[in-house]
């Protein structure tokens, strides 16, 4: 299945971050897996929230923006299957959801246990959600995993019923 990029990132308000809005996702929700991962494939999100210029916090590190992130997550777990990767928005969107520490040199770096985990459950969720909806996406799922540095055993789908 070729994907297209998503064409204009969606725009999250300081308002819809406070008031964990999740509008700006509406419509992509809304839409069957199919239509979904091809309407949102290289989906951007953009926080317009206030900041000192001074704040050295990477985006991951503000609270209001993690709660945001992860009750989107948790009502729309396919987001981290079409968020954008090369550019880092499914790097920001995990460390939004997970602990992780920040180097200067080597960027994020996730707890490798937290990772796996995560991984592992977003992996068996995903691949049920695109078989249901009728639609194969393992090699998307792959290639998921290795954006965030999660190498995949040959054999993990071969276990799957």
């Amino acid at each position: 299945m070729a994907l297209s990029p998503c064409p204009e990132p969606l725009k999250v308000s300081a308002n819809q971050v406070g008031g964990l809005d999740l509008s700006p996702l509406g419509g992509l929700a809304s839409l069957a897996p199919a239509a979904l991962l091809t309407a949102a494939s290289g989906l951007q999100i953009d926080f317009d929230w206030p900041r000192d210029a001074e704040d050295p916090r990477e985006l991951s590190e503000i609270a209001e923006l993690r709660l945001w992130s992860l009750r989107a997550d948790a009502l729309h777990p396919w987001l981290p299957l079409v968020l954008e990767r090369s550019g880092g928005q499914l790097t920001r969107h995990v460390a939004m959801l997970l602990p992780h520490g920040f180097s200067p040199t080597e960027g994020i770096r996730f707890g490798p246990e937290s990772l796996e985990l995560w991984i592992t459950q977003r992996l068996f969720l995903l691949d049920h959600w695109a078989a249901a909806g009728g639609i194969e996406c393992r090699a998307n799922l792959g290639q998921m995993a290795a954006v965030l540095g999660y190498e995949l055993d040959p054999g993990f789908w071969s276990v799957i019923p």
